[in-house]
C-alpha cells in the first residue's frame, strides 16, 4: 500500500476531476482531515504528516487543479474557483465534520473555503501561511521575484533539473511519496498552473485587509516556522511570526506555536508539531462529542 493511501478520482460540477490519496483511520474519530499545499506543491508535500494524522482520523491529501495527477481548469485559478474546488472535494466525502490544513498559499485557499461552509469545519491548522497583513507580499520586490522564481522553475522542470534542486526535499519524504513528486510535481505543467495562480492570487489576497473570509468560532490553529531562508530574512521571519500570532489570537479558539527546526517548509522540517497539533483539535472536537 502506498504510504499516502488509495488513490481516487473526485469528480467536479463541471466534468473535472481531482486526484486525491485516502488514508483511513486506525482508530475512527469521525473526524476527516484534508491537506490543501501551497502555491506549487503537490500531495506529496504532506507524506510526513499525513500518516501520523491516520492514527485517529481519515486524511487526504489531493492535488489542486492544474498540479500534480489533477486536470487542469481552464477557468483560471482564482481563489474563489481554488476554494468552490476543495468545498466540492469536501461535499463528495460527505463526512460530518473537517479539520483543514493549508500551507503557505493554501492557508488562504482553507480559510475561504471554511468560511463559505463553517456549519461542517471543526478546525484549521495553518501552517506558515500567506496572510494579507504582510506587507512584503504585496511589494514591487516581492512580485518581481515571484514572477522571476516561477519563470526559473518552468525553464528548470522543462530541463528535468528541478530534482537536483530539491535533493533535501526529495530525501526527507518517504520513497513512494518521493517518486511520486518526481514523476508529477516536477513538471513544467505545475508552474505554468502556478503562474496562473499569480496572477490574481495577491490582489485578492490584499482585498481581504477590508472583507477578510468570516471563520466565526472556527478554532484556527497556526504552526510558524523559526528559521529563516526560502526568501524569507531573518527579520522578515519575526515579522511575519507576530503576524502570526495575531491572526491565532483573533480565533476565539486560536493557538499560535512555533517549529523551532523548520523554515518555511513546516509539512517537511516542522511535520512533528504540526501533526501534534492537527491531533491537538482532533481531541479537542472528540471530547465535545461526549
Amino acid at each position: 500500500m502506498h504510504s499516502q493511501g488509495t488513490p481516487e478520482y473526485i469528480p467536479l460540477p463541471d466534468g473535472r476531476r481531482l486526484y486525491a490519496q485516502v488514508l483511513p483511520p486506525a482508530a475512527d474519530s469521525g473526524i476527516t482531515v484534508v491537506f490543501e499545499g501551497g502555491g506549487a506543491s503537490t500531495r506529496s508535500i504532506w507524506a510526513r504528516v499525513q500518516p501520523q494524522i491516520a492514527a485517529c482520523a481519515r486524511a487526504i491529501v489531493y492535488d489542486r487543479a492544474g498540479l500534480g495527477l489533477s486536470d487542469p481548469d481552464p477557468q483560471g485559478r482564482s481563489l474563489g474557483r481554488m476554494a468552490a474546488d476543495l468545498n466540492a472535494l469536501l461535499d463528495h466525502f460527505a463526512a460530518p465534520r473537517y479539520i483543514l490544513v493549508g500551507h503557505s498559499a493554501g492557508g488562504a485557499i482553507v480559510r475561504l473555503a471554511a468560511a463559505q461552509r463553517p456549519e461542517r469545519i471543526a478546525g484549521l491548522v495553518l501552517a506558515d501561511p500567506a496572510d494579507e497583513a504582510d506587507d512584503a507580499l504585496f511589494s514591487p520586490a516581492f512580485r518581481r521575484a515571484e514572477r522571476i522564481g516561477i519563470a526559473a522553475h518552468r525553464i528548470l522542470a522543462q530541463l528535468r533539473l528541478l530534482p537536483l534542486f530539491y535533493r533535501r526535499l526529495l530525501a526527507a519524504l518517504p520513497a513512494d511519496a518521493a517518486a511520486d513528486l518526481r514523476r508529477d510535481g516536477m513538471s513544467a505543467a505545475v508552474f505554468r498552473t502556478c503562474a496562473a495562480q499569480s496572477r490574481t492570487f495577491l490582489d485578492e489576497l490584499h482585498a481581504w485587509r477590508s472583507n477578510p473570509p468570516d471563520t466565526g468560532s472556527i478554532p484556527v490553529s497556526i504552526v510558524s516556522g523559526a528559521l529563516p531562508g526560502s526568501g524569507i530574512s531573518r527579520n522578515t521571519r519575526a515579522r511575519l511570526n507576530a503576524l502570526h500570532a495575531q491572526r491565532a489570537a483573533q480565533s476565539p479558539h486560536g493557538r499560535h506555536t512555533v517549529a523551532p527546526r523548520s523554515g518555511h517548509y513546516v509539512p517537511l522540517d516542522g511535520a512533528a508539531e504540526l501533526a501534534d497539533e492537527i491531533l491537538r483539535l482532533i481531541r479537542r472536537e472528540t471530547a465535545k462529542a461526549v
